[in-house]
């Protein structure tokens, strides 16, 4: 069975614009994964959300989400009030810019997914964005909005769709540097390197 879309909405780039569905590349669904069980009893372990003031067990339909203003301040923020200050690309995957593709930094690179046409309309519309990027030889920058945040997201031909790359902000990527600084400046000469290069031939072919 195929998987469900992650989003749905509109790919634009100028004036050509297509009906689109974002998939997850990527399952984990093959993971092996453990429970935590009470060594006691075998029964497994249950975690309850608390009031972190009272101590006692909040009902789902009870929770809210909230902002914090200060320490001990929060502002509650309902679903409308999420919907009504929603960025307005939320349905609209709007192409910004092209750049080539080793100017993306591997650091940046979050998760992949698959962006295919969505239904029987808009298949002309996507293979004329899909054959642009192809021509130009670029990776084709944009914006999407997911669980009402927006992502930057590289685009890039893979057969008869398209591989949507999510991409992380620059403030989200720390600085070499402070863990770098400290290595040494080691100089490996030129008749070492090869010497090590063999043994690892000879330890690889064993």
């Amino acid at each position: 069975m195929a998987p469900r879309a992650n989003w749905k909405g509109f790919l634009r780039l100028s004036l050509v614009t297509c009906p689109v569905a974002l998939y997850p590349a990527t399952s984990e669904s093959e993971k092996v994964s453990f429970n935590q069980l009470n060594r006691k009893t075998g029964h497994r372990i249950k975690y309850a959300k608390v009031d972190a003031d009272t101590g006692e067990e909040v009902a789902n339909e009870d929770i809210v989400k909230g902002y914090k203003v200060d320490t001990d301040t929060f502002i509650e923020v309902t679903k409308e009030e999420l919907e009504n200050v929603a960025l307005e690309s939320t349905r609209t995957i709007e192409i910004d810019e092209f750049v080539d593709r080793s100017e993306i930094d591997p650091r940046y690179l979050i998760r992949p997914y698959y962006l295919v046409p969505d239904g029987k309309v808009g298949h002309d519309a996507f293979a004329v964005v899909r054959e642009t990027i192809r021509e130009m030889n670029k990776v084709a920058i944009g914006r999407v909005v997911l669980t009402n945040r927006e992502h930057i997201i590289a685009l890039e031909p893979m057969d008869k769709g398209l591989m949507g790359t999510l991409l992380r902000y620059p403030y989200e990527v720390r600085s070499a540097d402070e863990y770098f600084d400290d290595i040494q400046d080691v100089k490996v000469t030129k008749d070492t390197l090869p010497s090590f290069i063999l043994l690892m031939a000879i330890i690889l072919r064993t």
